[in-house]
């Protein structure tokens, strides 16, 4: 951006009383609903003067009548207050009319009134042909564009006003400092501050404030603290913009900690304030801090304030307070969008940081619940609503409730927004229905680089490789910059297809060409493909190579490898490494059980078993569930309490003895559990037949038509077991089955899987 022209550090005010002259805001210091306007004309030489309302105000002035210039103030107040653009442009003929705009300061609060209502263009013309213009007309119109989300020509009025000779006030450098944040020029801001120094006016609060705002959004939290410490008279104002910088750049408890400084020093916070400490106690989850500030907003009358209130429960639900929240929420006599929104985002969230998959499930669920209550509220749900209801589908699998929310976009028209587009393509992806997710992607008028991303992994994960890295050439075609998930999902791509030249070539071009550094998920993309092909040796030597420290999930992948390969003594050295990381997984400690059991090595069997007890990890938690016709049905290992286990199981028996035909024998697995009837002895030769997915996947078949494709969620990774029986139930009875478990999608059509058959590795 330009530099500002010259006269901004070559002229000097005359005073500073000059400076300060004029005052940017032309609100008056209390509103009230009811205005009245002083009528005083003569009439046949008496004086008449009289209150007159609104309404009367406005009819008198379209009797055409000459007033004073005064009279049009409140009025023209009035139409600011209210929105009343059109009464507004018919006061304003007025004025034309009866030679009024003559009167600089009459004109000057018109640009003010049509700022105010939104209407730019118009503000700018009354602008320019004011008679004269003073600092607070250039300082009005440009604050007029910054609220119009027009920062550029904020700057450019800017520009405009020191060309002319202007001197600007504190108000308007801070206005001006506020566009500067808008359009994150750090440059452009630095003069101004420059000027600001010159004449000795960086204490102030208003420019103070602007500058600390301006310095945290470019991401120079030092120069946003150093402008905060500055300021003389520090306000509530700048006390919450400094609070709000610290956590904006990653520093939540020090944002915190400025913000019991605040209260020491018996700065009153306002709504904002609460609300941004608020955010920072929900960032470090700390609920101890919270729940004070809580306290606080009621003892200062804030208990009935909506945005309050909606960042109490937000940050309750993170927290895992959800029967907190959902009181907060129970007591609210009116009920915001906004409300909604942070209890379904809430919900949402919680999924990602709950305790195990069961837990995150219920908290799916409870969201979908609470969209539900909303659609019948009666209040429609905007983008933020959509977005995250079909986040949760997404996590949960549920197709169904994501068709019906994918109904309601386009029925809506906010399936035409990006942000709700790409988290629709993403939910089909995550469900496993890539020709839907395929189609929604092709139908967006405008993709981002989320959404490519999106596809292209969709499109690895559903086993269609090939086109995922067609999708990315056509990403480079369209101009759009990949980051490093992108990558991910091309090399992930090339794992499942076995393309080895191929993906070491876009690991190159990742380096080379975009200059990302690798990460760790890239450099499993890679060694899960080596795997895949048998080249055990060549994924060890990769490993040695990597720049970055081998973490659990490297060497598990190489430890399920070599289990199914049978090279037990390169398993061995990674198992090593593994028990090395001290991992925190029950499933890693399951896989190491297993291949210990399998070369009857019972010393590390124990060895295993004591470090699962020093790192207190609890058993493992199988639970699988399944959506059908909008109801969830839950099943956890070995369960015979649901209403049709007789008939589930005996499906199940009659699938095991067909599937004996085509080659399935039945592995034996060591497995610590979550049934009770293991709690005195956690090593337990388990029956794999009943599986949680094997009850899910029964029951979808006996409660679902022949066409339906079934849909699992399973909390823990599928066992070698019952991958392979699931494989042979999708050929015998020519069903499409999709589960998802904790590692990987896996969609069996046929007799085969999308994961190229990965399962059986494990």
């Amino acid at each position: 951006m330009a530099s500002l022209p010259s006269v901004a550090v070559t002229r000097t005010p005359k005073s500073e009383s000059e400076f300060r002259k004029y005052s940017a805001s032309f609100l008056p210091s209390e509103k009230s609903p009811s205005v009245s306007y002083q009528r005083s004309t003569q009439l046949d030489g008496v004086s008449e003067a009289r209150c007159l309302d609104f309404r009367e105000a406005l009819s008198f002035i379209r009797e055409g009548t000459k007033v004073e210039s005064a009279f049009y103030v409140p009025i023209l107040q009035e139409c600011i207050d209210k929105k009343l653009v059109s009464d507004a442009q018919k006061i304003h003929a007025h004025i034309v009319k009866t030679g009024a705009h003559k009167d600089a300061f009459l004109m000057t609060f018109l640009v003010n009134v049509y700022a105010k209502c939104g209407t730019m263009e118009t503000a700018r013309k009354v602008f320019d042909e004011l008679p004269r213009r003073n600092v607070v007309s250039w300082t009005t119109l440009m604050t007029g564009y910054v609220h119009d989300s027009k920062p550029e020509l904020a700057v450019q009025v800017f520009r405009e006003m020191l060309e002319a000779g202007a001197y600007p006030t504190n108000y308007t450098l801070g206005t001006a400092l506020s566009a500067c944040s808008d359009l994150h020029s750090k440059e452009l801001g630095k003069q101004i501050h420059g000027y600001s120094i010159k004449y000795r006016i960086e204490f102030d609060a208003s420019i103070g404030n602007s500058l600390c705002s301006l310095y945290s959004k470019c991401g120079s939290l030092e120069c946003a603290v150093k402008a905060f410490g500055r300021i003389r008279d520090k306000n509530v104002i700048s006390w919450t913009t400094v609070i709000s910088a610290w956590g904006d750049n990653g520093e939540a408890a020090t944002g915190l900690q400025f913000f019991v400084e605040m209260l020491s020093e018996c700065v009153e916070p306002n709504e904002f304030t609460l609300t941004s400490a608020l955010s920072l106690c929900c960032v470090m989850q700390s609920l101890d801090i919270g729940t004070q500030i809580h306290s606080l907003t009621i003892k200062l009358g804030f208990e009935s304030n909506l945005p309050i209130k909606n960042s109490i429960m937000y940050l309750y639900l993170k927290c895992g307070w959800i029967h907190e929240a959902k009181k907060l929420f129970d007591e609210m006599e009116t009920i915001s969008l906004v409300t909604w929104n942070a209890m379904i985002a809430g919900h949402a969230r919680m999924m990602d940081f709950a305790k195990d998959d069961l837990a995150a499930h219920q908290c799916g669920t409870e969201a979908l619940g609470i969209f539900l209550k909303l659609n019948r509220s009666g209040m429609k749900p905007d983008l933020f609503t959509f977005s995250s209801v079909l986040s949760v589908c997404s996590s949960l699998v549920a197709l169904e409730q994501g068709e019906q929310v994918h109904a309601q976009t386009i029925k809506t028209g906010f399936l035409s927004d990006v942000v709700v587009g790409t988290a629709l393509v993403n939910m089909y992806n995550k469900c496993g229905s890539i020709e839907r997710a395929s189609k929604a992607f092709v139908e967006m008028s405008i993709r981002t680089l989320i959404s490519w991303t999106s596809m292209i992994t969709g499109y690895a994960q559903n086993g269609q490789p090939q086109q995922a890295l067609l999708l990315f050439e056509d990403m480079r075609l369209a101009g759009v910059r990949p980051n490093k998930i992108t990558f991910v999902g091309v090399l992930s791509a090339c794992s499942h297809a076995g393309m080895v030249d191929e993906a070491l070539d876009y690991f190159q071009m990742m380096k080379n060409e975009y200059k990302i550094t690798p990460v760790m998920d890239h450099y499993a993309c890679l060694i899960d493909m080596f795997v895949r092909l048998g080249r055990l040796d060549e994924a060890f030597d990769f490993i040695k190579e990597m720049d970055l420290e081998p973490n659990e999930f490297i060497w598990s992948i190489l430890i399920a490898g070599c289990r199914s390969q049978g090279k037990l003594e390169l398993g061995f050295y990674a198992a090593e490494q593994l028990l090395n990381l001290k991992p925190k997984d029950t499933e890693t400690y399951n896989l190491l059980l297993n291949m210990y059991l399998s070369a009857g090595k019972w010393k590390e069997v124990s060895r295993v078993r004591k470090m699962m007890k020093e790192e207190k990890l609890g058993r493992l938690k199988d639970w699988s569930w399944i959506s059908i016709k909008d109801k969830i049905y839950s099943f956890k290992r070995n369960a015979r309490s649901h209403a049709q286990s007789g008939e589930m199981y005996e499906l199940l028996g009659n699938l095991h003895e067909k599937a004996k035909s085509f080659g399935y024998e039945w592995e034996e697995s060591l497995e610590v559990t979550d049934e009770e009837e293991d709690a005195d002895e956690e090593k337990a030769l388990t029956s794999i037949v009943y599986h949680s997915e094997k009850l899910a996947i029964a029951f979808g078949l006996l409660n679902t038509s022949n066409a339906v494709p079934i849909r699992v969620t399973k909390s823990i990774s599928m066992c070698r077991d019952c991958h392979n029986f699931i494989r042979i139930i999708s050929l015998l009875s020519a069903r499409e089955i999709i589960i998802r478990d904790s590692k990987r999608l896996h969609k069996f059509i046929n007799g085969h899987c999308s994961c190229g058959d990965f399962g059986t590795l494990i």
